[in-house]
């Protein structure tokens, strides 16, 4: 491991043993601070809040983004807690699991699992709670250091899902994995290069979605749930939710089944809409002009 990663390493588990209420505190606070400097991100999440809650005044806006810019700072330093710590030692922070059974249920069938987790709350905790259930597979994009991948596989130790490079040969691991009834985990609201989507609402706002979810489920009749791990005030720990998928979503007709994907990544950021990343320019395209210019 590079001297600078094994570093970041050890800063980790130094910041993971401060109370997550502490670390939740900090991270608020670089919230207000990155908003105080109107940073590029408190710019682009305050876009993104005006265009999926275009009816709030201006004092009902400012202090929904301080709430969001908040959160997104809660969210960065909550990742010395779970990472910096062991698994389980990290697991023991959950609380409570909403829909436990349905994901049971779904194992059971043995027809393969679709978890939709999207960028809501703290999934890298989620991905542990998962892994401890069954293997998993994810589906992700390389980091752009690589040397952080081998931080990753540290990090998550034992409980580490298997990473499947968002490529051609990776879409086919995770075809084979339902087929045989594995699980799988997909980032739902991920925005798919140029010409490998299709255009669906996402609260009330044309946004280009992936077709690849949608395909896998029409083509292998996995069970799709969707899933996060909201984070629950004053540093208390965190809540499991497993949602079923709205009726389409495994629809042959794609404009069908992504606005389906995206009714379900609507569900479940309605149960704690400030934990979203709303800093994601997810209404951009190539196809027409960016809101964020």
């Amino acid at each position: 491991m590079r001297f600078d990663i094994y570093l970041l390493y050890l800063l980790l588990r130094l910041f993971g043993m401060l109370p997550l209420r502490t670390l939740h505190a900090i991270g608020a606070g670089i919230g207000r601070l990155s908003l105080a400097m109107r940073s590029g991100t408190a710019h682009t999440t305050s876009i993104n809040l005006k265009l999926v809650r275009p009816t709030l005044d201006d004092r009902a806006h400012a202090a929904l983004l301080r709430q969001v810019m908040e959160d997104s700072g809660r969210s960065a330093t909550e990742i010395a807690k779970i990472w910096g710590n062991d698994a389980e030692r990290a697991l023991d922070m959950v609380r409570e699991v909403r829909g436990e059974a349905l994901f049971d249920a779904a194992l059971a069938s043995g027809k393969g699992v679709i978890i939709a987790a999207p960028h809501l709350g703290c999934w890298e905790l989620l991905n542990y709670w998962l892994c401890r259930k069954t293997s998993m597979a994810i589906l992700y994009r390389p980091p752009r250091i690589a040397a952080i991948e081998g931080l990753l596989r540290k990090v998550r130790g034992a409980l580490a899902p298997e990473q499947v490079r968002a490529e051609g040969a990776g879409v086919r691991t995770l075809y084979k994995r339902l087929a045989a009834g594995g699980t799988v985990g997909i980032l739902p609201d991920q925005k798919p290069r140029a010409g490998e989507g299709e255009v669906a609402p996402f609260f009330g706002q044309n946004a280009l979605t992936m077709v690849l979810l949608p395909r896998l489920a029409a083509r292998t009749g996995a069970t799709v749930l969707f899933a996060f791990a909201e984070r629950l005030p004053r540093g208390e720990g965190y809540r499991i939710h497993l949602m079923p998928a709205p009726e389409g979503l495994a629809d042959t007709d794609l404009s069908v089944a992504c606005r389906a994907l995206n009714q379900g990544v609507e569900r479940c950021v309605e149960l704690a809409f400030s934990q979203y990343q709303w800093h994601y320019k997810r209404y951009s395209s190539d196809t027409w002009r960016s809101p964020y210019d």
